[in-house]
């Protein structure tokens, strides 16, 4: 019984392992190219703001979230984007060919979410990055790209991801 149990966990292991040497491949592979001067690009909020990323990640890590409001899996991540922004974390998103800056603001309203946006409504910005996968997270420090993942990440990756990158 103990053998079984033992050779089990080591098969969980394995694929564990498997698993996540798969995701960062993956993640590797499809990982967003930052453009040039995208640090000290200016960029409009939904709620009129004018921001640049280079600024808003200066002192502390910026998490930079591409996401659509089409995008299934983006349903499951947006929520604690919005609650990495409301506990005070530092965030950018920028909604992707998600329509005008009227229909993005009001499917935010019915979502009952609230978070920085900035409206990518022809798709120009996601372009410059090379998204080809929504969602898609970026991790800026000092303006410099030090993580990316795509895909669905749950809410303490994301925490994770942004104190690591302000530890290192």
């Amino acid at each position: 019984m103990v053998s079984k149990l033992r050779r089990r966990a080591q098969e969980g292991l394995i694929l564990l392992a498997l698993l996540a040497g798969a995701m960062l491949i993956m993640d590797w592979w499809r990982a967003p190219q930052q453009p040039p001067a995208f640090d000290s690009t200016p960029l409009q909020t939904l709620d009129g703001q004018t921001v640049t990323p280079g600024l808003l990640s200066a002192e502390r890590p910026l998490l930079v979230y591409f996401w659509a409001s089409w995008c299934g899996v983006c349903r499951f991540t947006t929520p604690a984007v919005a609650r990495l922004t409301a506990e005070g974390e530092n965030v950018i998103t920028i909604a992707l060919r998600s329509g005008n800056e009227q229909e993005v603001a009001r499917w935010l309203a019915r979502k009952g979410t609230a978070m920085p946006v900035v409206n990518d409504a022809d798709g120009a910005i996601s372009r410059s990055w090379q998204i080809g996968v929504t969602p898609t997270l970026v991790v800026l420090d000092k303006g410099r790209v030090v993580l990316t993942t795509s895909g669905w990440t749950s809410y303490w990756g994301m925490k994770l991801r942004l104190w690591w990158a302000g530890s290192s």
